[in-house]
């Protein structure tokens, strides 16, 4: 006896919204990315029409060639209905490939729009917004709800309008051939309609469970690829093996098989309705071709026309499934598209000039849009122009949000934060952050050379710079001896590089775009103490001249500073250099004694 297997999991709310039924607000704010491809669409409009005629007047030339030339005996009627219906049918397959062209290319235009544009959106909303989303959400957002509108918008769309317009113009003329043997087909719509309500019901939710399952076996699988160094070190490789296999793996097959048994039910309960009507319109018009009231080219035609009648019924069905994902998909992008950037460029903000550097904070408090707890609270801070300044303090402090404030990615609640006297809220984001540099703990590397990774800040520097920066930092002798030096692939993330190296290569990047302000945010905690007094060396002659923000943990990278500000509960408790603060046995020097001491 098979056990069902249950997994730990629930369908999630996005699963739910895959049930999504036709939404008119959806689909108004889907229409302004196909709005300017409505002349395409339209001509594509055109043409499934005509493709229509065509095949419903298929049934109809059959009629034709049996009673006006077989049944009459006439070659030279038949040779021409037959010709004529082949050169429809000829004209039916060009109209047809240009119709299907048409549609590819607006499909792939619309597909191209709006991912552009939610790249676009992306690259501008705040870090707040992506504290609270997570990548692997943005990436299904801009790949696979954008595909599945493409899948709509290509084929969908007018197999929807083909399948309308086959069962109109296949009504019309079984009602104009015989108006009883249309009567007798319709007889079975009732019981049609409602093992088509039936089926949507259970195959809705058997294709939820599938989805909860496609989601969980997905997030399993990635979760021990990226988790796969840790794997291989505990020797989990069999009992994940037999984990995924039995307990992951199984669900997902036992939901597959539910929903095709769905499935298969479904199409056999059409296709004998689809007989019984045959059979009906077979055995009353078998009788009135008999008694000569209608001619046998009637009957066959009418039965050509029921089979035709039914398909496009079984095909507006699964039609549905597409419209459902195509809604919950729209109404992501469109959530994505429409959440607003918290730091925006006021409607008057002018480019900032080039930067001196002294920096002001004037009593600043912070708290995120969902979080009323205050972050940071009062700020006073005066640097002056060309200082280094350590942020110190205890994990949670605020450190670091004070630097995303003098960075511009989040606006502060209330006071101000001013460089060379200007209020950043009044000049743009891009003339500011262009004359900064920043370099985090956990330093990023794009997929390309290490050359191209130096030369992201500042695309337009000579080798020559980039070799002065790299040996600036001391990066410049791990680098000349990789495989390709300095045009060496480092895979995204910098995955073939060691931690320190890619730090070293981060610190390059930043000095190469020679940035007035400089912020250091735990830029030497993944580097070993042998690279750091390299490092320290570089900074101490490339920071000249430059106002600087670190934050550090060592002690060595605090000692060089002009000023060390100490944070605590989001308030500055103390400020001073290395000496006065240990003087006065302070926060700092509760600091200095616990962890900062080498």
């Amino acid at each position: 006896m098979t056990t069902k297997i249950i997994p730990p999991i629930q369908i999630t709310q996005s699963e739910e919204a895959l049930d999504k039924g036709y939404d008119p607000k959806v689909a108004r704010g889907l229409l302004r990315f196909v709005k300017p491809y409505t002349a395409q669409m339209l001509l594509a409009l055109f043409f499934m029409v005509l493709i229509t005629a065509a095949s419903v007047s298929g049934p109809y030339f059959v009629k034709l060639a049996i009673d006006d030339g077989i049944t009459a005996k006439d070659p030279a009627a038949l040779k021409k209905i037959v010709l004529i219906f082949f050169a429809v049918s000829v004209a039916q397959l060009g109209i047809n490939y240009w119709r299907v062209r048409i549609m590819s290319r607006v499909g792939q235009h619309v597909l191209y729009d709006v991912r552009t544009a939610m790249f676009n959106h992306l690259q501008k909303l705040s870090l707040s917004f992506y504290n609270r989303y997570s990548v692997g959400r943005v990436i299904t957002r801009v790949i696979n709800d954008v595909g599945t509108l493409r899948e709509f918008i290509t084929w969908a769309v007018l197999a929807i309008v083909r399948n309308l317009l086959g069962i109109v113009g296949t009504i019309i003329a079984m009602l104009t051939l015989n108006l009883k043997l249309s009567l007798l087909t319709f007889m079975v719509l009732p019981f049609m309609v409602l093992a088509t309500i039936l089926f949507r019901q259970i195959a809705r939710r058997n294709y939820r469970r599938v989805r909860a399952a496609v989601s969980w076996a997905n997030s399993v699988l990635a979760e021990n690829v990226n988790g796969v160094r840790v794997v291989q070190a505990f020797s989990r490789q069999e009992r994940n093996y037999k984990t995924f296999k039995e307990y992951v793996n199984q669900y997902f097959y036992e939901t597959s098989l539910d929903a095709a048994k769905v499935a298969s039910v479904y199409t056999p309960i059409v296709d004998v309705l689809g007989a019984i009507a045959t059979a009906l319109v077979v055995y009353v018009g078998g009788t009135a071709v008999l008694g000569e009231s209608i001619t046998p080219g009637v009957l066959i035609a009418f039965v050509l026309y029921v089979d035709r009648f039914f398909e496009p019924i079984r095909d507006l069905s699964r039609r549905f499934d597409t419209l459902q994902s195509t809604m919950a998909g729209g109404e992501r992008i469109l959530d994505l598209l429409n959440t607003p950037v918290d730091v925006q460029d006021a409607a008057k903000a002018h480019a900032m000039t080039s930067i001196v550097g002294r920096v002001q904070f004037a009593n600043v408090s912070f708290h995120y849009s969902d979080d009323p707890t205050l972050v940071l609270d009062g700020i006073d801070l005066d640097v002056d122009a060309g200082q280094t300044v350590a942020l110190v303090g205890e994990t949670g402090a605020g450190k670091t949000t004070i630097v995303k404030l003098l960075a511009r990615f989040h606006d502060p609640t209330s006071g101000s934060v001013r460089v060379d006297g200007v209020d950043l809220r009044e000049v743009t984001q891009q003339s500011l952050r262009k004359q900064m540099g920043m370099v985090l703990q956990d330093p990023f590397l794009f997929n390309g050379s290490v050359k191209e990774n130096i030369l992201f800040g500042r695309l337009n520097a000579s080798d020559h710079d980039v070799f002065a920066a790299a040996q600036a930092v001391g990066a410049d002798e791990f680098i000349v001896n990789l495989k390709s030096g300095y045009e060496t692939s480092v895979e995204e993330g910098g995955v073939t590089l060691s931690v320190g190296q890619r730090q070293l290569i981060s610190f390059a990047r930043a000095l190469l775009a020679d940035p007035r302000i400089l912020i250091l945010d735990e830029a030497t905690s993944s580097v070993d103490t042998q690279t750091e007094q390299v490092i320290q060396k570089a900074l101490a002659r490339l920071l000249k001249g430059r106002t600087s923000f670190v934050i550090a943990h060592r002690l060595s990278t605090i000692t060089n500073a002009n000023k060390i500000v100490v944070i605590e509960g989001g308030k500055i408790v103390e400020q001073g250099t290395h000496s006065e603060l240990l003087a006065n046995q302070g926060k700092y020097f509760e600091l200095y004694k616990t962890g900062f001491q080498e």
